[in-house]
């Protein structure tokens, strides 16, 4: 299969809000009051969260099919930790994203622990998300 290419647009409606298009949606990007926004939609650093998410709910089905895991339920749960006083230049020691993202997945199988961690690495393996979280990956920033 040849490569596929994503893309979105998006505008800057005000100092923490962001309005973003990809294909035929909408999503709103802003901070919360503690951190200067109005709080109209989650956080870039969340959405980065809930991308997460979304992969590994997909990926997670998708080999539980191959597998043969019957999966009853499955939830993720997500969390990270990042230093605010960084992103607002109050230092320069430490970096600007997460330390550390816990993904728990938590599921409902009849399948034993061994397959089930066997599935788990696997999901986070094939995650184009976790992929770009975990190695780097090129960022050009291009001023038009």
């Amino acid at each position: 299969m040849a490569n596929t290419k994503f893309g979105i647009q998006a505008v800057s409606e005000n100092n923490t809000k962001t309005v973003v298009k990809a294909r035929n949606f909408t999503m709103v990007i802003d901070e919360p009051p503690s951190l200067g926004g109005n709080d109209t939609g989650a956080n870039p650093v969340e959405y980065l969260l809930a991308a997460l998410a979304g992969c590994l709910n997909v990926m997670g089905n998708l080999i539980a099919k191959e597998m043969g895991i019957i999966l009853k339920s499955y939830k993720i749960n997500i969390s990270g930790s990042l230093d605010p006083d960084y992103l607002f230049g109050k230092t320069e020691e430490g970096r600007a994203g997460y330390k550390e993202i816990i993904a728990q997945l938590e599921v409902q199988t009849d399948a034993n622990k061994e397959i089930l961690e066997k599935w788990a690495k696997e999901v986070e393996r094939r995650c184009p998300i976790s992929d770009n979280i975990s190695h780097p990956t090129s960022l050009k920033v291009i001023v038009k």
